[in-house]
């Protein structure tokens, strides 16, 4: 095989030595009287993947997870990550430079109060951070008398200098109305009508998935989403006005977009911006935004309503056209994963391969499908110790052979223009040991207690995580990520508000898909989780019952090993939801599936006893 087509495996480049990054950054840091300097894994976006020229942190501290913060100062510097992230970061950076900390047990404020003296300066790039985030760390910093400087420009740029990459420019294309279900005109109208309700005068987008849903449009500017790096702004009456690279826009995108919307290059933003101010507008901006934005709509006469982006709940909930291409391609992606599991099965005790072939294997067979338009992001392959390392990513460096005895865990996903998946599976290679299997089928039951679960109006995911972790607490044990995440209609494979975690505010509503992936993870041995991805379905009355109740139809179809499952272990009702979707698995993937791949595919599902 001559390797996949999106991701790559290459070891990230040896560079510069970080230590001599963070000298110079200290350098410029003084030069402009800073104390210390906040370096987030953000873009003017806040988006969570990032384009190579926004890629700050990673190029300053080696770790290249989706989420961390480091704090520099002159003689001291932090990383923070959240449980996701705690194994894979003190491999990455120079942990003699960089204190890994855990949030939330490690408290940003914390450190920074006893790292810097009272009246010291902590400065941060204005376009990097939100608002919200912002806000709250000044107040925490508030009695030590910590200043926070909005800068004008980043000291991580200055030293990167002309090796930062340029920004990407990947062309606009149109989303059919086939797929998106609902035309442009009448999302914009939907939109303006509820400013006007409200009584707000534009509202200012800033995240690329919601322009991307607003206008019907995909690109490809960040790898494995696809979306175009673009701002909006939006008018209650009136045509809205797209700020957005001219280079990206082709005829087609054009075309498309001209009746939508005034095209325009991202230089003019502010000059709108300061525009609405003087005419003393009422502008609707999320909190989310980069503090930019606020600062730049602060004072005068205009009045700035903090508000959650209106496009983030519509575009949560899939219209019907989205719920069927859902469906379709979850049907297509489990035909891909079938014929890779009965290949692994094949091949790996054997010790034939390993995790490097394994993903360029699977995404090999997606691509047969002549279908696939990208991964949704980069396939997590993890042999053994390597799978309790939550979002592991494989290099030449790392790469290990999927050996007898061991567990493999992979977790991946594909983009196609009916959807976006996501799928972990957990398989045992030759013969698992009794805990392997025991604390497998432990996970299982949560993964059961969230696919079972039913829940009136207004319940919202932190009410159901306990669901997935019951079974895993009652035997002192537990995982440090949420047990399920939004996901967008080819979109972004994380996608907001809704969550199933300890953190999960937001109420589930009918059309959101979301993750049910519960695990567990331990160091030096091996890690095991279990995602299929739900769709949260029409409330309905209850025989008897007083109030609509909904629910989750498990939209993933891929077997889950059987040869995990501890059978005396499951209630009744737990084996019959194994057995029942087992038997879903079969009958919807089993006729696309060649001879071999379908007796596989048999024994795979048979019933458990």
């Amino acid at each position: 095989m001559n390797g996949a087509m999106f991701q790559s495996f290459e070891d990230p480049p040896p560079g510069q030595d970080r230590s001599e990054r963070v000298r110079r950054s200290r350098e410029v840091m003084a030069l402009a009287g800073l104390d210390a300097l906040l370096v987030p894994h953000a873009d003017e976006y806040m988006n969570e993947y990032l384009p190579p020229c926004a890629e700050r942190l990673a190029w300053l501290t080696g770790f290249t997870g989706s989420a961390g913060l480091a704090v520099v100062a002159r003689k001291s510097a932090a990383l923070f990550v959240d449980g996701r992230y705690i194994l894979q970061a003190p491999k990455q950076v120079d942990t003699s430079i960089f204190e890994v900390l855990q949030v939330p047990e490690a408290s940003v404020a914390d450190w920074i109060g006893k790292a810097l003296k009272s009246g010291a300066v902590l400065g941060f790039d204005p376009w990097l951070h939100a608002l919200s985030t912002i806000d709250e760390l000044t107040k925490e910093l508030e009695g030590k008398r910590i200043k926070l400087k909005a800068l004008a420009t980043n000291p991580v740029d200055q030293v990167w200098g002309r090796e930062r990459p340029a920004p990407p420019r990947a062309v606009v294309i149109p989303h059919p109305l086939k797929y998106a279900g609902r035309a442009s005109e009448d999302k914009l109208a939907e939109l303006q009508s509820g400013l006007k309700k409200d009584g707000q005068d534009a509202v200012v987008l800033t995240s690329p998935d919601s322009i991307a849903w607003l206008f019907n449009m995909r690109g490809s500017d960040v790898a494995h989403n696809p979306v175009a790096l673009a701002f909006a702004i939006v008018p209650a009456s009136g045509k809205a006005e797209l700020f957005i690279d001219s280079a990206k826009i082709g005829p087609d995108a054009k075309a498309h977009l001209s009746p939508l919307a005034k095209i325009s290059e991202p230089a003019a933003l502010a000059r709108r911006l300061s525009a609405l101010k003087k005419a003393g507008k009422c502008v609707r901006l999320s909190p989310g935004a980069a503090i930019w934005f606020h600062r730049k709509l602060r004072g005068g006469g205009a009045k700035v309503v903090r508000a959650a982006d209106p496009c983030i709940l519509p575009k949560a909930r899939k219209n019907a056209v989205e719920i069927k291409g859902a469906r379709s391609a979850h049907r297509r992606d489990g035909v891909a994963m079938a014929r890779f599991l009965a290949w692994l099965d094949h091949e790996a005790p054997g010790g034939k391969v390993d995790e490097i072939a394994a993903a360029q294997k699977l995404e090999a067979l997606r691509s047969e499908t002549q279908a696939l338009k990208e991964i949704s992001f980069d396939t997590i392959a993890g042999s053994g110790p390597n799978g309790a390392i939550v979002h592991y990513r494989v290099t030449q460096a790392t790469n290990r052979v999927v050996r007898p005895g061991e567990l493999f865990l992979i977790d991946s996903g594909a983009q196609y223009l009916d959807g976006t998946t996501d799928i972990t599976r957990t398989v045992a290679i030759g013969r698992p040991t009794r805990e392997m299997q025991e604390r497998f089928t432990l996970v299982l039951k949560g993964h059961i207690g969230i696919a079972t679960a039913r829940f009136p109006k207004g319940t919202r995911g932190i009410d159901l995580d306990p669901f997935a972790r019951k079974a895993l607490w009652a035997a002192g044990l537990d995982f440090d990520h949420g047990t399920g995440h939004g996901v967008g209609s080819y979109l972004s494979v994380h996608e907001g508000p809704q969550s199933i975690s300890k953190r999960g505010m937001v109420v589930l509503e009918p059309g959101m898909i979301i993750s049910n992936e519960p695990g567990y993870y331990k160091e030096g041995a091996y890690g095991i989780r279990i995602e299929n991805l739900v769709l949260v379905t029409d409330a309905r009355r209850v025989a008897a019952g007083e109030r609509e109740i909904m629910g989750f139809e498990t939209l993933t179809l891929v077997p889950i090993d059987r040869r995990l499952v501890v059978s005396d272990m499951l209630s009744q009702e737990e084996r019959a939801w194994i057995n029942a979707y087992h038997q879903r698995v079969a009958e919807s993937i089993g006729p696309e599936l060649g001879p071999a791949d379908r007796t596989w595919l048999e024994t795979a599902t048979a019933p458990i006893g």
